[in-house]
């Protein structure tokens, strides 16, 4: 049966749109048919992460009925497929939000998995992919503002006659993990799907336009991904171990050569 997520925030800066690309690219891993859509047509960034924002054709020009939706669809990392969304000004103006429906109903019938990155805060453009989705997934940060935001973004989605399935906490330090989860689901009143930590590979691979569950795989941010879409796809999570790598003569040769030169 397909599930349609929409990954959503109260406010920008959360990694919400990391957390999409990656999730969607471990999701594929594991061998599901997955699709992201950038439903954030105003301020788009999976193109940007992934290397796409010089597409000829994205979610833009479909919504403004300019475009065929099976021209938009990219090959993405893991065997992911993207649709992303334009990052000029007057595509967004002439795209219609409302046109999303549409575009989901075609996708669905093709994928095990649809995960729409939905833009920040509340907004016209935001109320829809909250609505249309089987299930809504909050990113939240361990601030005050973050949680407030994510609060009320919860209840546009129950408005709107969405529902929130749970929350991932990213860029936590790992040592507070157990007393955030449980304040964090006291207040938002949902459960916490996964918490991934702050882990400086993550902005590596972004400098990479790598999904860091595919640069650094066994990094603490990507063994935490690995373990939310293994619970979304239902199957055991494996972790990984780092694997050390030895030191090889050619590697002890060079140091010492390159030793020698420098002491002259």
């Amino acid at each position: 049966m397909v599930k349609v997520y929409t990954i959503a925030s109260g406010k920008g800066g959360t990694g919400k749109t990391t957390v999409s690309v990656n999730l969607g690219t471990m999701l594929a891993l594991l061998g599901k048919e997955t699709y992201l859509m950038d439903a954030d047509i105003g301020m788009a960034n999976v193109g940007l992460i992934l290397g796409l924002q010089n597409a000829p054709i994205t979610l833009h020009e479909v919504l403004a009925g300019k475009g065929n939706i099976n021209d938009a669809i990219y090959e993405g990392p893991g065997g992911l497929k993207v649709i992303p969304s334009g990052i000029s000004l007057q595509g967004f103006q002439q795209a219609d939000p409302d046109k999303i429906r549409d575009v989901m109903g075609d996708i669905v019938k093709r994928c095990d998995f649809l995960l729409i990155d939905a833009p920040a805060g509340i907004s016209k453009d935001g109320v829809v992919p909250l609505a249309v989705a089987d299930e809504v997934i909050l990113v939240v940060n361990p601030e005050l503002s973050s949680i407030v935001d994510a609060l009320k973004t919860k209840i546009l989605t129950e408005v709107v006659g969405g529902h929130v399935l749970g929350t991932i906490i990213n860029r936590i330090d790992q040592s507070k993990t157990d007393i955030i989860s449980k304040k964090m689901e006291k207040v938002l009143g949902v459960k916490v799907l996964g918490i991934i930590p702050e882990d400086s590979n993550v902005r590596r691979s972004a400098s990479a336009k790598t999904p860091i569950v595919i640069k650094f795989p066994t990094s603490p941010a990507s063994k935490a991904i690995k373990r939310i879409a293994s619970d979304l796809v239902g199957v055991a999570y494996k972790e990984e171990k780092s694997v050390e790598v030895k030191e090889g003569f050619i590697d002890r040769f060079s140091k010492a050569l390159f030793k020698k030169k420098s002491e002259k």
